[in-house]
C-alpha cells in the first residue's frame, strides 16, 4: 500500500480523546501491520511543556503508552532534576507505530523513513495544535525532522530556543535512548539535562 498518509483517518471532532481513538485504526503507512497497537500521546491536554520523541519502542508498543521503557525512565529522572513536573507535561512521538526487525526473540528498533514520518505528521500536527504548549522539547533527529524540517541539525542547535509562535518555543536535544547507547553516559546525560533546564527556564 505504501504511504497514503494519516490525514484521511483524522476524526471530524478535534479533541485529544477523539484523536487517540481514531489513531487506533490508522493505516496511513505500512507500520501498522507489524506493530501491536498505535501508541498515541499522553498527558495534560493543555500542558505548557510538551516532549516529542521518535517512535514507540518495544515496551511502549506492548503497553500502548509512550516513554515507559528504559529511555522513558531516564527521561523521568532528567525532568525531575530539571524541575519539570512529569504529571504536568504532554508526551508523544513523531511516529505512532513501532518499527522494528525481529532478531531471534527480540525486536530491534529501526529508524522511521522520511515517508513514514510524513505519513504520520497529521497526528502530530493535530496534537501540537490542541495542546499548543509554550515549550516543545524535540527529542532526537526524527522528531526534529518532523517539526523543524530536514535541514535542522540537533547536534548543531541543541539547547537553543527556536521560535514556534509568539511566546512559544522549540528546544531540540538528543533522544534519551542515545544516552543509553553512549560510551560516556554521564557526559551524555549531563548535556541532556542542561538542554532540559534551558527548556524549563523558558516557562
Amino acid at each position: 500500500m505504501g504511504n497514503i498518509g494519516a490525514q484521511r483517518f483524522l476524526p471530524e471532532e478535534t479533541s485529544l480523546p477523539a484523536l487517540r481513538e481514531a489513531a487506533r485504526h490508522c493505516e496511513g503507512c505500512d507500520l501498522y501491520r507489524a506493530a501491536t497497537q498505535t501508541v498515541f500521546g499522553e498527558g495534560v491536554p493543555d500542558a505548557r511543556f510538551m516532549l516529542v520523541g521518535e517512535e514507540p519502542g518495544d515496551q511502549e508498543d506492548r503497553a500502548g503508552t509512550p516513554f515507559v521503557g528504559p529511555a522513558g525512565r531516564l527521561l523521568d529522572k532528567a525532568l525531575e532534576e530539571a524541575g519539570v513536573e512529569r504529571e504536568a507535561v504532554y508526551v508523544t512521538n513523531a511516529v505512532k507505530h513501532f518499527k522494528y526487525e525481529p532478531r531471534g526473540k527480540r525486536r530491534i528498533h529501526r529508524t522511521p523513513t522520511v515517508g513514514e514520518i510524513n505519513a504520520c505528521r497529521p497526528w502530530l500536527e493535530a496534537e501540537m495544535s490542541l495542546v499548543d504548549p509554550e515549550v516543545t522539547v524535540v527529542l532526537g533527529a526524527t522528531a526534529a525532522r518532523a517539526l523543524l524540517g530536514p535541514d535542522f541539525r540537533v547536534t548543531r542547535h541543541r539547547g537553543e530556543p527556536v521560535p514556534r509562535r509568539e511566546g512559544a518555543f522549540y528546544v531540540a536535544t538528543i533522544h534519551p535512548s542515545a544516552i543509553l547507547r553512549s560510551p560516556d553516559r554521564d557526559e551524555a546525560y549531563s548535556g541532556f539535562l542542561t538542554d532540559l533546564r534551558v527548556a524549563a527556564g523558558l516557562l
